[in-house]
């Protein structure tokens, strides 16, 4: 996941919308979302080649994303898999801070990342950068491959471009919430970051949604919860190609009490 933006408890008809783009390359076996089969209680993705996920939800409630945090100069090559960080909260009863405290010794083997975990209760965010974790208040926030709310352009516009749809506090739209996270305008060099990956990538990495010949958006997830716990997850797969092109599955959910 290289995107990820979220209003939390601030919309009167929605206690949660959460829009992300996962960013992969495009020949990296990937199963749509679905709920798994060893454990029907998971709604999400599921990456083939490690058996982790980028995003879920669980019907109890739970939910967990995972986006990378960009540092070529500190990668490990044999670091295991971050979906499976995901997957691994989704499948088991902690709560977020009892799953940092299961983690935080074992943080340091994986390449950085931010990871989002929620529950009834609260919404959390775990930078393995800073080993911090966060509890976090009611609002609007943005999460790419840097820090929580980091401004790079990608994060600053799609914001924007969320909370304007939340504004008026009707019930979001769907069709809206997708066009955000379509838009592939290329900033201009002098706003793009220095991640270490060279201008060329960071100009390809730089849109909301990313293109190339090899990598680029693959799938854009909307997940919405009201304050009734019903959920909807709808999810968008692009053909690799032309994104023009593209299915599109959803789920609704009533969450257990």
């Amino acid at each position: 996941m290289c995107l990820i933006l979220f209003s939390y408890n601030c919309h009167p008809v929605h206690r949660l919308v959460l829009l992300a783009n996962r960013d992969e390359f495009y020949d990296r076996p990937t199963a749509n979302a679905h709920y798994w089969e060893e454990d029907p209680t998971i709604l999400g993705g599921k990456d083939l080649k490690h058996g982790g996920t980028w995003l879920g939800i669980t019907k109890s409630g739970k939910i967990a994303a995972i986006t990378n945090f960009r540092d070529p100069s500190n990668r490990k090559e044999d670091a295991p898999s971050r979906g499976f960080l995901v997957s691994d909260f989704l499948k088991n009863s902690y709560t977020p801070s009892e799953y940092f405290n299961r983690i935080k010794s074992k943080i340091y083997l994986y390449n950085d990342f931010n990871l989002l975990l929620g529950d009834r209760q609260s919404l959390c965010c775990i930078s393995s950068h800073t080993m911090s974790f966060d509890v976090l208040p009611a609002g609007v926030y943005g999460l790419s491959n840097h820090l929580l709310n980091t401004t790079w352009p990608k994060v600053r516009h799609g914001l924007d471009d969320l909370v304007s749809e939340l504004k008026d506090g009707s019930e979001a739209n769907l069709n809206t919430l997708f066009k955000i996270l379509a838009d592939k305008t290329i900033p201009e060099d002098e706003f793009l970051p220095d991640t270490g990956v060279g201008l060329e990538w960071e100009r390809i990495l730089s849109p909301i949604f990313i293109t190339s010949p090899t990598y680029g958006t693959r799938s854009s997830t909307l997940l919405l919860i009201d304050y009734e716990n019903k959920a909807t997850l709808m999810e968008r797969n692009y053909d690799p190609i032309d994104s023009a092109i593209f299915t599109d599955q959803e789920f609704k959910l009533t969450l257990d009490d």
